[in-house]
């Protein structure tokens, strides 16, 4: 088995949810992307929309988050957003 992601979602005041996760899919200013295990590093601007988060147990998580970015490096997401919040 692959090493789980360890992701954070932030907007400016707080930290929405935070844990580990087998795969992300976020809204970015250029299309749909999906985060696996062993992603190459990436910076890219969130455009509104959903962040969905499938943790390692199987449960799905999914989050608004508006005006911000997504970090990926050394299987470590951060989404920084604006305003996010869970759905």
């Amino acid at each position: 088995m692959a090493s789980p992601l360890s992701v954070s979602v932030v907007s400016a005041d707080q930290e929405v949810w935070s844990g580990e996760a087998t795969m992300v899919i976020a809204k970015t200013v250029e299309g749909e992307i999906g985060i696996l295990a062993g992603h190459e590093p990436l910076l890219a601007i969130l455009a509104e929309g959903e962040v969905r988060v499938t943790q390692s147990s199987g449960a799905r998580i999914t989050a608004q988050a508006d005006d911000g970015f997504l970090s990926v490096e050394n299987n470590t997401i951060t989404i920084v957003a604006r305003n996010a919040a869970l759905v």
